[in-house]
């Protein structure tokens, strides 16, 4: 499928088809795993915060070695734009999981099926991701689907370390 067919705009595919984005995913199903001792509240929080940071620290790094490749002459201004332009899939990546940890916490579902779902919903995206990216230079199907197995492995590996750790 093209982005077109998928309803991808140009940009949003852009954000979406890049490291941060998928580092993104898998940063917020660590943090899930990590915090879903406690309910989708906490869960929520902890990774709203956590990307946030993430996403600033991502930004200040990138903005700093923009500045030093180029020696200062990108300019502050454009260098920090430069950064948060690309860091954004970090922050895109991580709208569906919150969505449904903050329906656990507002108690339209249950805080375990949340906590699963964002995981899943996690592990499902990061497919989608390996797919499309595959996609967009191969029209062949081994390498697209090896590619959205791997990408969403390591989600699954988080899905488990969650079933290991917490049942």
């Amino acid at each position: 499928m093209t982005d077109e067919q998928l309803h991808i705009t140009p940009r949003v595919g852009r954000i979406l088809m890049s490291e941060e984005a998928i580092y993104g995913l898998i940063l917020v199903s660590g943090m899930i795993v990590v915090s879903a001792r406690g309910t989708s509240w906490e869960a929520f929080a902890t990774v709203a915060v956590t990307v946030i940071v993430f996403f600033a620290a991502h930004v200040f790094a990138g903005t700093l070695g923009r500045l030093a490749a180029t020696d200062g002459h990108a300019g502050l201004r454009a260098s920090l734009r430069a950064s948060a332009h690309q860091s954004g899939g970090m922050l895109l990546a991580s709208v569906p999981p919150l969505i449904i940890l903050l329906l656990g916490a507002t108690r339209v579902i249950e805080d375990s099926a949340a906590l699963w779902s964002a995981l899943i919903t996690n592990t499902v995206l990061l497919g989608a991701l390996g797919w499309i990216a595959v996609a967009r230079w191969s029209t062949h199907w081994l390498p697209r689907i090896l590619s959205a197995l791997i990408t969403a492995a390591f989600g699954g590996v988080l899905i488990l370390l969650k079933a290991v750790i917490h049942h």
